[in-house]
C-alpha cells in the first residue's frame, strides 16, 4: 500500500494557488483513477483506491501547510506503511521553472516549510517525493504572497500537463521503478 500525500492548504481561497500544487496534482491522480477524496480523518481528507492495481491512499492533510507532518504522522502510524519506501509526498517548489519535475528519494527540505515539518515529525528525511516547479519569485515580490498567488492561465496549461507526468511518475514508483521515474522526470527544459 501507497500513501501518496498533496501539499497544500484547505479553503476556498486557496484553490488554484502555487502552493496548492501538491492538492492540485492529487485530485488529478483522483480523477484519473475515481478515488473520492472526501473521508476525513487524521487531520486530512482521504480517498482509497487503486492505482494501476496497486493499492493507494490519497491525502490531503488539512493542517495548514507549515504542519503538514502532524497529519503525514497520523496517517502513516494508522496504515502501518514504512514511510522510506511506501511514502510520496508532493509539493511545489519556487526554485524550478513552472511545470518542472524532480523527483527525490530523500533530502533536506529546502526552505519548505511544510517538508520541514514533515521531516520533524518522521524523525528523517528519507521518503520519496515530486517536487513540482511553480517558478521563482520576481524580485521585489514577498515569497508567501507570491506561492499564494494564482497562475496564469498559460501557466496552468502547463500545470495540467505537469499532472499527467506526475501521475506516471507515481505509477513506476508503485512499481518499485524509483531509478526510471527520475530518469524520466529529472530532466532540465
Amino acid at each position: 500500500m501507497y500513501i501518496i500525500v498533496g501539499l497544500g492548504n484547505p479553503g476556498k481561497e486557496y484553490e488554484g494557488t502555487r502552493h496548492n500544487v501538491g492538492f492540485h496534482t492529487l485530485d488529478m491522480i483522483a480523477d484519473q483513477y475515481q478515488i473520492d477524496i472526501s473521508e476525513k480523518k487524521q487531520k486530512a481528507l482521504i480517498g482509497k483506491g487503486y492505482i494501476d492495481g496497486h493499492k493507494a491512499v490519497l491525502v490531503k492533510p488539512q493542517t495548514y501547510m507549515n504542519l503538514s507532518g502532524e497529519s503525514v504522522r497520523a496517517v502513516i502510524d494508522y496504515y502501518k506503511v514504512d514511510e522510506t519506501q511506501e511514502l510520496i509526498v508532493i509539493y511545489d517548489d519556487v526554485s524550478m521553472d513552472v511545470g518542472q519535475m524532480r523527483i527525490r528519494k530523500k533530502g533536506s527540505a529546502g526552505g519548505h516549510n511544510g517538508i520541514k515539518n514533515i521531516i520533524a515529525h518522521l524523525g528523517h528525511d528519507v521518503f520519496l517525493r515530486i517536487k513540482v516547479g511553480v517558478g521563482e519569485k520576481p524580485k521585489g515580490y514577498d515569497l508567501a504572497d507570491y506561492v499564494l498567488g494564482h497562475f496564469t492561465k498559460e501557466e496552468r496549461e502547463i500545470m495540467t500537463e505537469c499532472g499527467e507526468k506526475a501521475a506516471e511518475a507515481i505509477v513506476l514508483m508503485m512499481e518499485g521503478k524509483v531509478d526510471e521515474a527520475m530518469n524520466r522526470t529529472n530532466v532540465r527544459k
